[in-house]
């Protein structure tokens, strides 16, 4: 299968969309309303990079006084003074973004996908009534694939708020609006096929999953329940040939808002460290640990001098919980670790030696050395958080 980005010219395609949630609300059969009041919150992405042209052909190395020489002399000046050298040209790509807060200073923030604006020279965004505005990079988040922009505002520009995505159940109806192929305002709908999805894209993954159409052009979007409410930013399809196939996954908005919170305020995202490098509890491991079923994260090494070192955790541990929030899964302990305050005290629950055992921990600060061990897990069968 083939995960695809959002730009047109690569073969992986990242993409939006948009979904209204059910929550305890009756389907009317029409999403007009909420299309009608969402529609002018979410803009067009257009960006530039110049892409600089080969050189044409160069001089051959030849014997001197070779009587070629004259004619590969003459042969280059010839295709200079026809222009035959490849330039530098402009390439441009499209995407979605959505409008989350205008300032009192006139400044509105938008928000998209990184992968939208990655490698720009120049950002636009375009409204809904087709007004151009030149954009700045606040700041990106390459593992979330998150960035936010800044605009001058108008007084036409209309903001969203986002919503609480735990609380969106598979089966609610969602809608999503995006720029598919650059056909802007577009508006879709379906419904929350599945939550919890590991693609491989990244160390946090925890996507939702929709079968609202979404295609190339719609990444960065949002992700809307049927109150209105931003529940996602959509950044990925599964496609064997490029287009929708009714699988399309959004980034939970509990995970982008503290991402979006720290480059608004910092232009940077600093992570939460724990330092211990983990694994999975296989059935296995659970019995002979005397774990009635299979969860957590097993403590398989701890980083010299980490928070976790320091603190008492122990190789052999399994983490249960984490600052009040239980760990199912191996995968799910790094972006609850990673989304914590960096020098919060928390208090982290283990199994060890039959029984439940609380540590408490001051969380230190994720540095990019440190990130670069996790990216090893398919190898090393453990993860670094």
């Amino acid at each position: 299968y083939t995960f695809v980005m959002g730009l047109l010219s690569t073969q992986l395609l990242f993409v939006v969309v948009v979904t209204a949630s059910a929550q305890g609300k009756t389907f009317t059969g029409s999403f007009a309303d909420l299309a009608e009041k969402l529609l002018p919150a979410v803009v067009n992405i257009s960006t530039t990079q110049v892409i600089k042209g080969r050189s044409g052909p160069t001089m051959p190395q030849l014997p001197p006084g070779s009587p070629f020489e004259e004619f590969f002399k003459e042969f280059l000046d010839r295709n200079q003074q026809q222009g035959e050298r490849r330039r530098e040209r402009n390439a441009t790509s499209l995407g979605s973004g959505f409008v989350v807060d205008i300032g009192k200073n006139g400044d509105a923030y938008i928000i998209t996908n990184n992968h939208v604006i990655e490698g720009a020279d120049e950002i636009a965004v375009i409204l809904q009534d087709n007004d151009r505005l030149k954009a700045e990079l606040v700041g990106k988040d390459e593992k979330t694939d998150i960035a936010v922009l800044r605009v001058k505002s108008k007084d036409k520009m209309v903001a969203v708020s986002f919503g609480n995505s735990d609380d969106a159940r598979v089966g609610d109806w969602v809608m999503a609006i995006g720029n598919p192929f650059g056909l802007g305002g577009t508006v879709t709908a379906g419904i929350i096929s599945a939550r919890g999805r590991d693609i491989q894209s990244g160390p946090y993954d925890n996507f939702i999953q929709t079968d609202a159409s979404i295609n190339r052009g719609n990444s960065g979007g949002p992700l809307f329940n049927m109150d209105g409410k931003v529940i996602g930013i959509n950044s990925a399809i599964y496609s064997p040939s490029g287009g929708s196939v009714g699988i399309g996954f959004a980034i939970p908005s509990s995970g982008a808002q503290p991402i979006i919170s720290q480059l608004i305020k910092f232009g940077i995202v600093k992570r939460g460290w724990l330092g211990v490098h983990i694994q999975g509890v296989t059935e296995e491991i659970a019995e002979t640990l005397g774990l009635k079923k299979a969860r957590g994260a097993l403590v398989a090494s701890l980083v010299e001098d980490g928070p976790a070192k320091k603190s008492g955790i122990k190789i052999g541990d399994v983490i249960l919980e984490f600052d009040g929030k239980p760990v199912p899964l191996m995968r799910k302990l790094p972006p609850i670790v990673a989304e914590t305050e960096v020098d919060k005290p928390v208090k982290v629950v283990v199994w060890r030696d039959g029984k439940e055992v609380i540590v408490n921990v001051k969380i230190g600060a994720l540095k990019e050395e440190e990130m670069a061990s996790a990216s090893s897990e398919s190898v090393k069968k453990q993860n670094e958080t």
